[in-house]
């Protein structure tokens, strides 16, 4: 079966030029060149409505890759809709270069530095994290998704036991969020590990992650609302990114020093880089939610739907109806719209901002989630995007529609049939932002089909 641009092609045909000559859209026939256009010419150019015909449910989203965002998440929230999200965090430390301790190096201090940025929830709810050393390796180049079990992975005794408040700072001049530093000390049993590493053990970084395999943090329940932080740990041209750094001395820098004097600490940096794992374990609990009842099932449809990313919630989205449209003739689909409300009060927009965008995918034949060749054309031709000014999302899919009419053989490869929809925020794990949306019950999400019939 193939989903992809190469067929946009054959949809589009004479459907552009009908487009692109007929710019007036209303329920009656248009009187404009009657008298010059043959009878045999005429056009009818209709807008209609299929909302009625339209379900929504909620469902869950399971099994998304969890380690391949360019940032992770960390923290434990008590959603006052959602329920709890805990994320927890594993990453590989990668070797600079080739360390030189010196002579009878020894430790001085352990410290974790992770930066963040942006918070979704509160900061006046203390968060717990606790650090352990991984014992199993961590494969960068492997698929690992959200339901990770990265605690069995790690070790029982931890490295630290870490409590903070999570802070907001934004720039004067810019108003953006700066980064906020998280300074985490260690044991220093493993700075004692790291000194002591045999140079064969460090003599690429293959070898020394075999030695090392990396650091898992877990977050700890809040008692409060708590919140999920955005952490950053990669270098950038502009953002040094987070590291593991062991302070030590040795005979080298306190040969020389005076009674009482103090030597000037030396330090060695272990990087997580784009080349080391990094990883995300998320948990979901909906003890006690709203929509737990009716959860997977179509069953009965919700007064609202949910959408929430990191293996969260996502929208089933049913349209009945559109395949009988195969038996009329002379018709070519000018624009189909569908459009998603969100429930402002229920999603309590100013504390829990929704999405930047959302994604609308829909059900192949093979019950594979596709895009519609909509979103191949053009992506912003094809939207999803918020329209802060009345709090909604809307989908262009004007060739998908046609394309369910169009072809009716499930042997062609154009076939799409029209199993039903998914409306998602696109299998993210790096953005915590959730919202809460009007159900085609209530009239909460609209389909608009402007569409050109050829007069017999």
């Amino acid at each position: 079966m193939k989903y992809n641009t190469v067929q946009l092609l054959k949809t589009l045909g004479g459907l552009l030029i009908l487009v692109s000559a007929f710019v007036a859209c209303n329920n009656e026939q248009n009187d404009l060149g009657l008298g010059v256009l043959p009878e045999e010419d005429l056009i009818n150019v209709r807008n209609i409505s299929v909302s009625d015909k339209i379900s929504s449910y909620t469902f869950s989203e399971n099994g998304i890759v969890s380690n391949k965002a360019d940032n992770n998440l960390l923290g434990s929230f008590n959603d006052p809709v959602f329920g709890k999200t805990t994320a927890h965090y594993a990453a590989q430390f990668r070797l600079a270069a080739f360390p030189d301790f010196g002579t009878n190096p020894v430790v001085d201090s352990v410290r974790l530095y992770v930066f963040y940025r942006n918070i979704y929830g509160d900061t006046i709810t203390t968060q717990h994290l606790k650090v352990f050393e991984m014992e199993s390796e961590l494969d960068p180049d492997a698929d690992y998704t959200e339901d990770v079990d990265l605690k069995s992975m790690a070790s029982d005794i931890p490295l630290a036991e870490f409590n903070f408040k999570p802070k907001v700072e934004l720039d004067s001049a810019s108003q953006d969020t700066n980064y906020q530093l998280l300074t985490i000390p260690l044991d220093n049993s493993l700075g004692e590990k790291l000194l002591s590493a045999d140079s064969l053990d460090m003599v690429t970084n293959d070898v020394f992650l075999e030695y090392f395999k990396g650091l898992y943090i877990e977050s700890e329940d809040v008692s409060g609302n708590g919140a999920l932080l955005t952490i950053h740990t990669v270098p950038t041209s502009t953002f040094q990114g987070s590291a593991l750094l062991v302070y030590y001395n040795n005979d080298e820098n306190t040969i020389d020093l005076e009674e009482d004097e103090e030597p000037d600490t030396l330090s060695q940096v272990y990087l997580i880089t784009q080349y080391s794992a990094r990883v995300s374990a998320i948990e979901h609990d909906y003890t006690g939610t709203p929509f737990l009842e009716n959860l997977d099932s179509e069953e009965v449809e919700d007064d609202l739907v949910y959408v929430q990313p990191t293996g969260g919630l996502k929208s089933r989205i049913t349209i009945s109806g559109l395949e009988s449209w195969k038996d009329s003739t002379n018709m070519g689909i000018n624009k189909a719209e569908i459009i998603f409300h969100v429930d402002t009060v229920a999603s309590d927009i100013h504390n829990y901002p929704p999405p930047n965008q959302l994604l609308f995918t829909f059900v192949a034949p093979d019950e594979e989630e596709y895009r519609p060749i909509d979103y191949f054309f053009n992506p912003a031709f094809y939207g999803g995007y918020l329209d802060t000014s009345d709090y909604t999302y809307s989908f262009n899919i004007t060739q998908h529609v046609q394309r369910i009419i169009d072809y009716t053989d499930p042997e062609d490869d154009n076939f799409v049939g029209n199993q039903g929809f998914y409306l998602t925020t696109g299998q993210r794990v790096d953005i915590p932002n959730r919202v809460v949306l009007k159900s085609a019950k209530n009239d909460g999400v609209e389909m608009r089909i402007t569409y050109s019939r050829f007069l017999e």
